[in-house]
């Protein structure tokens, strides 16, 4: 890391760095509209391709099959030939797909439109953590893990009602089209304003640029060869903790506002209105939970408690939020159970996402996309396996006690993450981060009279 003085240089509100976390924010918010904009659609899609509900759960899952393929593969092409080139093929590939599923006319073409769609958006995150391991100081790393994936949650809250008021406007189709218009705008600002390196950058100052880490250039990487197996075992623990949690996630996003609209026989407008509200409690559990990680690792000093604990402590309160789901069916009471829930699941994001920077900064692409892939994987098999329940059993609950037993399971699995130790690579023998080092990289808050600025410094 650059050298940095005891007092934290100020940044500027339209700094480079603010920008750019600014542009992710963005493309976070496209990509999950562009990715659950079919949920809130297929109520009318579904009439007019002559669909059953699981042709709809295949539908909302066949965006993750190359979603879960290009995890992997995605991040590590963003650690090799740097976040702006490959950040802005892909989203160029899921703005055409999302326009193209606007054009469909049965149910082949549409799975082949959210496929490419998959193709696209697969490598965004893994490739946006990289991007921000080189442009986010060590210890704001969860707050920036927070704050962006807090703008996905915003695009899930305000997909229902958009997504609506456009095909009141301009029909289902019509939509689909306008919203892959959007993704080409942020295209054109990402590629213009974006630098792999912070240094190449022309609107960077030297005082922002001694808070950034020191830059990994892609060209020593590629020469450099990356220890698949080794670091697939270390991320292991991870993948399947987050898998535990892109369960429920994709069951929310896939299917809340049909249950909502089956469960109480709600219209159009108002399932999407009680979906919106439990999405937006997902908005401010990114944040919060972007916040809470990096104050606890600024208090203790230690990585274990600031992304491990958190986890498994989220984890149990969300299991403990969907309780009433069997208790009652009033539907309030239940409106406030699913947003707690989905409130708690969304505050282990940042912590989650912090870890393979932890790990890995210097590959935190690949080693984010073998835990998302985790994700991706749930991405598949949740909402499938919910349309199959619900045409069984045609009970709207059921599917959720899925939900509650992987919380237990990934709380258990959590105890062996090990986010204070960093990866050892072959061609750089990196020590463990063990509790003394990660003090004294984020200070321990001790009453020492220290100002806060000298403390993150």
């Amino acid at each position: 890391m650059h050298p940095t003085s005891s007092v934290k240089p100020r940044v500027h509100l339209f700094s480079a760095s603010k920008v750019v976390l600014l542009l992710l924010c963005l493309m976070y918010l496209l990509t999950y509209i562009d990715r659950v904009n079919v949920s809130s659609a297929s109520n009318v899609f579904e009439k007019e391709l002559h669909l059953d509900k699981t042709h709809v759960g295949f539908i909302f899952s066949a965006f993750a099959y190359p979603y879960l393929l290009f995890q992997i593969i995605g991040g590590y092409l963003g650690d090799r030939l740097g976040p702006r080139k490959v950040l802005t093929i892909c989203s160029l590939i899921w703005a055409g797909a999302t326009m193209l599923t606007g054009l469909v006319n049965g149910f082949t073409a549409m799975i082949f439109a959210r496929l490419l769609l998959g193709f696209g958006e697969g490598a965004t995150f893994p490739t946006a953590t990289s991007a921000m391991s080189a442009w986010t100081r060590p210890a704001d790393r969860g707050f920036a893990q927070g704050i962006t994936h807090a703008f996905s949650r915003i695009g899930n809250s305000l997909t229902p009602p958009l997504v609506v008021a456009l095909m009141w406007w301009i029909g289902w189709r019509g939509s689909f089209i306008v919203l892959g218009v959007a993704s080409c705008g942020w295209v054109l600002a990402w590629y213009l304003w974006f630098r792999d390196n912070p240094a190449d950058h022309p609107r960077i100052t030297p005082g922002e640029l001694a808070m950034l880490p020191k830059y990994a250039d892609p060209a020593t990487r590629r020469r450099n060869p990356l220890p698949w197996g080794p670091l697939f075992m270390r991320m292991l623990p991870v993948t399947f903790v987050y898998f535990c949690y892109g369960w429920t996630l994709w069951l929310f996003l896939g299917w809340l506002p049909q249950y909502f609209k089956n469960q109480y026989s709600l219209d159009l407008k108002d399932s999407a209105l009680f979906a919106t509200a439990v999405f937006f409690a997902g908005v401010i559990g990114d944040a919060l939970g972007g916040v809470v990680t990096d104050f606890v690792l600024r208090k203790t000093g230690d990585l274990k408690q600031a992304r491990r604990n958190l986890v498994v402590a989220f984890f149990l309160c969300s299991l403990l939020c969907m309780v009433p789901l069997f208790l009652t069916r009033d539907l309030t009471t239940l409106a406030i159970a699913l947003a707690g829930a989905f409130f708690f699941a969304e505050m282990t994001i940042a912590p989650m996402w912090a870890i393979p920077m932890d790990i890995a900064p210097d590959y935190s692409g690949s080693a984010s996309g073998i835990m998302n892939s985790g994700s991706a994987l749930a991405a598949i098999l949740s909402p499938v396996v919910f349309g199959f329940i619900i045409d069984q059993t045609h009970n709207w609950s059921l599917p959720f006690l899925g939900s509650m037993g992987l919380f237990i399971a990934g709380s258990v699995v959590a105890f062996w993450m090990k986010p204070d130790e960093a990866f050892k690579f072959a061609a750089e023998e990196q020590p463990p981060m063990n509790a003394n080092l990660a003090a004294r990289q984020f200070p321990v808050n001790e009453g020492q009279g220290q100002s806060g600025d000298e403390k993150r410094a």
